[in-house]
Formats: C-alpha cells, structure tokens, sequence
C-alpha cells in the first residue's frame, strides 16, 4: 500500500501506536481520501504530533450503541482504519485541513492511559489491506454499477460515469463506500468486510434495502 511518499507493506512499517480521531458516520478505507477540517485545540495537537512523527492517525467511529466510559468520553467500536497525512494547509483563522489517505483497517488492542488530550491505542493492522494485488479482486461489478444508478436516479443524483468506468475495482468499491449517504450502522459494516468481494455486496445489499425503503415511503404517501 502506497499512501503518499510512504509505502506499508509489513507490520514493521506501522508503529506500535496511534492517534484516535472519534468521527461518527465517517468511513475511511484502504487507499480512499478524506478531507478534514481540524479546529478542535485537541486534534490540532493531534495533528502536531502525528506530522512530527509517523504522520498516521486512527479515524474510528463512536460506539454505534452510544455507550460512553465513566470519564464521560464515548466508548469506540472496534475497527477503525489508520491514514495518513498527505496534505496540510493552514487557513489562516486557527485550523487545519488536511488529507487523510487510508492505509490499513486495524482493531484496538489496548487503548493508552495518556497525558495528551487526544486519546491514544494499541491497535493491531489488517495486514491484508496492504497487499497491492486487490485492484482487480473478483467483484460483480455489473450489479453494483446497477444499484449504484437506481439509487442515484431515484434521488435524482449524477455521477460522472467516464471515471466510475475506469475505475480499477478495488477503486470504485472503496469510493462508492465511502461516499454513500448511510448511517453509521451502515458505514461499520462497510469496514468491517472481511474482503473487497464481500464489501461490495455489502453495499449492493444496503442499496436495495435503501431503494427498497424510499419505494415503500412513496407509496404510503400516496394512501
């Protein structure tokens, strides 16, 4: 996996350790950007202290039950996905925006008793996320490009289909992933896949029953 300048191919490219950023609805994956708007004074010392060293940071969703720890902070799910810095800009008025390109999903080992004020784990990487060998992983790309349109078209979207039909598979499920308007319960089952295969009908099955929801809202406003 190439993010930026760096390539991770073992374990031993990944530190012990990351930064946590709690971000409910959010969903990085391998080889996927996303765009932040840091202003919070803890995560701008978070990005500190990530650009001085490994440049990763550990983007995880909240509990999807809610639970908060006795410190009233909230509890996290189990898998998140680390990234890395790639781009950093200052605006100017106090934050930072910067560019998180996925690396590998990791699940937490151990989160860290730390003096930062930005939370800390122990976390161990899906090594398989950064094999290079997943661009073309078997997929049924026909039924996706079909229920990716039907949910476009019934929300009255667009998309540009000159890119989605180049886009290597690896690239088009990711982006899809991520990009497309479901909860957090949603967004974790996403990441959590066990493979791209898999991912995919993961969000082919989530569109249907999507389409399938919006289709039944519409006849009943019209009883």
């Amino acid at each position: 996996m190439q993010a930026g300048n760096a390539h991770y191919r073992l374990d031993t490219d990944l530190p012990p350790t990351v930064p946590i950023f709690p971000l409910e609805g959010a969903l990085l994956l391998p080889g996927g950007r996303m765009p932040l708007n840091i202003f919070e004074p803890r995560y701008l010392e978070m990005v500190d202290e990530a650009i001085a060293g490994s440049r990763l940071i550990g983007v995880i969703q909240p509990s999807l039950d809610g639970a908060r720890r006795p410190d009233g902070e909230p509890a996290l799910c189990n898998v998140g996905c680390a990234g890395r810095i790639i781009a950093l800009s200052e605006s100017g008025d106090g934050r930072y925006l910067i560019s998180l390109q996925g690396v590998c999903r990791f699940r937490i080992v151990q989160e860290l008793a730390v003096k930062t004020p930005f939370r800390q784990c122990r976390f161990a990487p899906f090594l398989t996320d950064l094999e290079e060998d997943q661009a073309e992983a078997e997929i049924d790309r026909p039924a996706l490009l079909k229920a990716f349109r039907a949910y476009l078209q019934a929300n009255d979207l667009e998309a540009d289909w000159e890119s989605v039909s180049r886009a290597e598979n690896a690239m088009l499920v990711n982006a899809l992933s991520m990009m497309a308007p479901y909860g957090p319960a949603e967004k974790q089952a996403l990441l959590e896949a066990a493979d791209l295969k898999t991912r995919a009908e993961t969000l082919i099955a989530i569109t249907e029953m999507a389409l399938a929801r919006e289709n039944e809202d519409f006849g009943s406003s019209l009883q």
